[in-house]
């Protein structure tokens, strides 16, 4: 699908099935979501560039995501994609500057694309080039970005509360509930964790950006790119401190774990001292020796109970004494 938007952000739909001539001269922006063969050759032929393929937003190399060919700029950064929802995803999405235009390739669907998109028509000054276009779309998906990280912190903020809030004395947590609390603990890291990337992904891009002749000759474009920057940067510190807290509530929930199955080892040894004064008196006197003076005896059998109920209390209010219960 190819959607391309005027200046004033009014979006016209292309069709490969019944192009165009031409493009409107006030085009500033050309949207590629998932585009196919036909789609990728037209836009080609319209700009005269080489579009980048599905295969080629996969590579990883700087030299391949950030270069410059036909006075044409071609940029690739990772985005967040799926935040709201358990299973985030990086989407590469490509931003190629050619002939005043901005071009984006992209096979997902970034909720910060819908968010500039609305507001495109709003901006100071509109957006009458390419340059301007991308460094305004740059600073609606940095801003989409801290939002994540917004919304990663409320998350672990309301699991924290779940795993260390207050409950009734004696009240006992129901089993397996922290073992399913590490699994929402693993989410929220893979959230972060895909943050980071993606943020990592767009300080390069905008140090690229900083420097292409177009964005030098924009004084705005070029504050707006420092500015941008710096956000990153402190975007990116902010991760870093989430992803401790991710990491301490992880260790505090392991170690809730552990302290609940030392207490129920706790429960079994102190069971298993308590009870073994009783079982020596009764092994005693179960064993069938013929010169056995208390079998003779006609009180020997409540003695004996008695003699395990005491041998049993005992080290019970001994425990208690020492406080190991």
């Amino acid at each position: 699908m190819i959607t391309a938007y005027r200046d004033n952000g009014e979006a016209v739909v292309i069709s490969a099935v019944t192009p165009p001539a031409s493009l409107p001269p006030d085009i500033v922006w050309i949207d590629m979501l998932r585009p196919d063969k036909a789609e990728d050759l037209l836009v080609e032929g319209f700009l005269g560039i080489e579009v980048p393929t599905r295969e080629d937003l996969k590579d990883i190399e700087p030299s391949s995501r950030l270069y410059t060919a036909k006075d044409a700029v071609f940029m690739t950064a990772s985005l967040v994609c799926k935040a709201e929802g358990g299973h985030p995803e990086l989407a590469d999405v490509a931003f190629v500057l050619a002939r005043g235009m901005l071009i984006t390739i992209r096979y997902d669907e970034p909720k910060a694309f819908d968010l500039f998109t609305a507001a495109m028509h709003r901006i100071p000054g509109g957006c009458s080039t390419g340059t301007v276009l991308v460094t305004r779309l740059f600073e609606t998906i940095v801003d989409r970005t801290a939002e994540i990280l917004e919304i990663a912190v409320a998350r672990i903020d309301g699991l924290s509360t779940q795993v260390f809030g207050d409950r009734p004395v004696g009240k006992r947590r129901p089993p397996h509930y922290l073992e399913a609390k590490l699994m929402d603990v693993a989410s929220h890291h893979r959230l972060v964790a895909k943050t980071r990337d993606s943020l990592a992904s767009l300080s390069r891009v905008l140090t690229f950006l900083y420097t292409v002749p177009s964005v030098q000759e924009n004084k705005d474009s070029k504050e707006l790119c420092r500015t941008i920057s710096r956000d990153i940067q402190s975007l990116s510190e902010h991760a870093s401190f989430i992803s401790g807290n991710i990491t301490f509530l992880l260790d505090a929930s392991l170690g809730l774990i552990n302290v609940e199955q030392n207490a129920i080892i706790k429960i079994f040894s102190i069971a298993a001292v308590v009870f073994l004064p009783p079982t020596l008196v009764a092994s005693l006197y179960g064993m069938n020796f013929d010169v056995m003076p208390e079998l003779k005896w006609t009180f020997g059998y409540p003695m004996a109970v008695v003699g395990m109920v005491i041998s049993a209390i005992v080290p019970y209010y001994f425990f208690r004494w020492k406080g190991w219960l």
